[in-house]
This record gives C-alpha cells, structure tokens and sequence, in this order.
C-alpha cells in the first residue's frame, strides 16, 4: 500500500495539490486521513517553522509511518493523532483541514464534518479531494448538514469555508 502511495505521488505531486488552497506561513493545518504522510513534507514547506501540522489517521501504521518520517526529516512541527474521529484540537484552533482521498472511506461522515467544523477557525478552509468520488458527490455530501460552504472548485481540490452557525 506504500509503495502505491509513493507512486502516486511522483505521478501526481502533492505539491500541486496544495497550491490551490492558498496556504500561508504560519497556518495551522489539520490533515484528516493523512495515511503514510504524502502531504507532510510539501505542507512543512508551505507553513514553515511557525506552522503546525497535525497528522491524524484512524491506522496505527501510518502514525508510525508520519512520526518516522518527521524524526528523518528534523520536524519539530509535525504532530501525529491516532483518532477516528475526535481530534482532540481545541475549537477554532485550525486554518486549514485536508480530507484527502478519504471521504469515500467515511462512515459516520456527519460525525467527522462536524468535528471538523469545531476546529476550524471561523474563515477557516475545508479542502476535499477524492478521486473516487465525482465532485458533484463531494459538494453535495460536504455540504448538506449545512456547516459548510462551497468557497471553489479548483483543478485538483473542491475548498470550501466554515458556515457560521450563529447566523
């Protein structure tokens, strides 16, 4: 499973992924499902020694895979959850949540966007991408409870924004 991982990153470089989300030094970046760390190093770079990067995954492996990779690479900023749901962030904590190639996996996705949404910082920046669903499926299943906007639809990731629920 690695290996197709790796694969798909020299084939498809993560780093083009993210330059359509408009990351800045600094962020606070939740990555939900971050598997083997494919969006590790080239988020690293975007944020910068002042960001943080959180890698959660549901697989004990990848934990592993993610914190072997941050000790390799000298990442003090990188910080792995083994949750499947629950972060454990405080509200309002993250600019910017990656669900990437995951949320056909979803089973309580309901579950997840609103954890997701307590998290995110009021502007803050949900970025969907997966291959395995169509992007009308993504907008309409990210956005029917409501707790979330559609911002854009770029080439590589569908974005959308926290819906403040007081209004």
């Amino acid at each position: 499973m690695a290996f197709g991982f790796k694969l798909r990153d020299i084939l498809h470089p993560r780093k083009q992924v993210l330059a359509e989300i408009g990351v800045k030094a600094g962020s606070q970046v939740l990555d939900y499902g971050c598997g083997p760390g494919g969006y590790v190093l080239p988020m690293v770079k975007l944020i910068g020694k002042n960001g943080t990067l959180y890698a959660l995954d549901i697989n004990p492996m990848a934990i592993e895979m993610v914190k072997s990779l941050a000790a390799k690479h000298k990442l003090s900023n990188v910080r792995t959850i083994l949750s499947g749901c629950d972060t454990g962030l405080k509200p309002g904590s993250i600019d910017v949540v990656l669900l990437y190639d995951i949320l056909h996996h979803l089973k309580n996705d309901t579950q997840i966007l609103k954890e997701l949404h307590r998290v995110l910082k009021p502007q803050g920046i949900l970025s969907v991408n997966d291959h395995h669903m169509e992007e009308n499926q993504i907008i309409s299943q990210i956005i029917q409870g409501r707790l979330f906007k559609l911002k854009i639809v770029g080439k590589k990731t569908t974005n959308f924004n926290k819906v403040d629920k007081k209004k």
